[in-house]
């Protein structure tokens, strides 16, 4: 049974707060500032050590300028860390960015003067837009303001899909569609649309339109609310699945026919966020937001030890059972966001059930950072930092957890 709310938010805010400065700040605040190169060094093996890094690559140089930008404009060590997403949001712009088609190269070399992977994705370019909306919260500079307007205009010019609705997501380097067979970077068909991809794209443009208030971010916002909240759900189900279609339909052959967990939970909580951002009621979402909580719950849930599984089939008991960092990070946020939403306390014992196990188990309190995965035999593996992983998806759990349960009527 969960913790009264209050009593809840006073026992867990210090130790948040402790995971945050102590095993997630500290770690990249001394390893990831490349004074020589600009940008990030994001390439440390299970014990912190330092990997060879051959490439820099636009989804985790975003993410380390969002945590950055974040940490500064919550009021920690603001000038340090203002100073640190400055350096990583400089090399976007003058290493990253295509100065003669716009956009984001995918991955450049270490430092930043050769193009390894110069074609474009919609994954890494919403991560860059994340970031910069982000980094003028906390900077507050103009031309940042505009370069962000800039590039959310280029988006809308080269991506948006007028008839279909949603974004196309790959691109050659001067902005062609590539062939619909052909592999993305993303390893999928390069037709297709991901319910991911549309999802980091809700949590840009949510930022985005914090910071622009024009009406045609709105309109995208709105628009990208209705896809999460309805292309993307297998009604019948209710759960998410990622592959589409350009028009939205479904593709549930192979693979493809099962449901991350981590994905469901973190689009209840982005809605949401996405949702008050814009000036619209979650209520007519609710039973939405709930089934999907529920299904992950009843499948997905380590109701022993805590935590969320990785994914499974339909209507079945997860299958591949490792307990992945950034999953459980979502799954911390995504509680709070519907116990405030529906005052059910089932909610924030899933939260402190989870916590419990992430403090114990994923939070690597001798070497810094989170563990990648436990497997189910509680074997701890993987990188502590690498392409795919940096600090955006824990840092972010701890700061907007942090936020929820400082809230005066939480």
């Amino acid at each position: 049974m969960a913790q009264n709310p209050a009593t809840l938010a006073k026992t867990h805010i210090p130790r948040l707060e402790k995971v945050l400065k102590e095993n997630i700040i500290s770690f990249w605040d001394a390893r990831s500032l490349d004074l020589e190169n600009g940008g990030y060094i994001i390439g440390f093996g299970p014990n912190g050590e330092r990997k060879e890094q051959i490439t820099k690559m636009i989804v985790t140089q975003s993410r380390i300028v969002w945590l950055y930008s974040r940490l500064a404009r919550d009021g920690y060590s603001r000038k340090e860390h203002l100073k640190a997403a400055d350096l990583g949001y400089r090399f976007l712009k003058e290493k990253m960015w295509d100065s003669k088609n716009g956009g984001f190269y995918w991955e450049v070399d270490v430092s930043g003067s050769k193009k390894l992977k110069p074609r474009k994705h919609l994954y890494g370019q919403a991560f860059a837009l994340y970031a910069i909306s982000e980094y003028y919260m906390a900077c507050k500079r103009r031309d940042v303001s505009d370069f962000a307007i800039q590039f959310f205009n280029l988006l809308e010019e080269k991506c948006h899909d007028g008839k279909y609705g949603g974004y196309i997501e790959s691109f050659d380097e001067d902005w062609t569609p590539l062939p619909d067979n052909e592999l993305s970077y993303m390893g999928v068909e390069s037709g297709l649309k991901l319910m991911n991809t549309h999802l980091h794209l809700l949590e840009a443009l949510t930022a985005f339109y914090r910071t622009s208030k024009l009406p045609l971010a709105r309109e995208r916002l709105l628009e990208l609310i209705r896809i999460q909240s309805n292309a993307v759900v297998r009604k019948d189900l209710g759960v998410c699945t990622d592959k589409y279609e350009r028009d939205w339909t479904p593709r549930l052959d192979g693979d493809y026919a099962r449901v991350s967990y981590g994905h469901d939970l973190e689009n209840i909580w982005l809605l949401i966020d996405a949702c008050n951002v814009a000036g619209v009621s979650n209520y007519p979402l609710l039973d939405l937001y709930k089934a999907l909580f529920d299904y992950s719950l009843k499948y997905g849930y380590d109701q022993v030890n805590g935590g969320f599984y990785d994914s499974g089939p339909f209507n079945k008991t997860a299958d591949r059972r490792a307990k992945v960092w950034w999953v459980q990070a979502e799954a911390l946020v995504s509680p709070l966001y519907m116990y405030e939403l529906t005052q059910d306390t089932k909610y924030l014992s899933v939260f402190e059930k989870t916590y419990d196990f992430i403090e114990k188990n994923m939070v690597d309190w001798q070497n810094g950072e989170w563990h990648a995965n436990i497997t189910p035999e509680g074997h701890k593996q993987g990188d502590k930092a690498n392409v795919w992983k940096a600090g955006y998806h824990n840092g972010r759990a701890m700061i907007e957890c942090l936020t929820m349960l400082k809230k005066k009527d939480f």
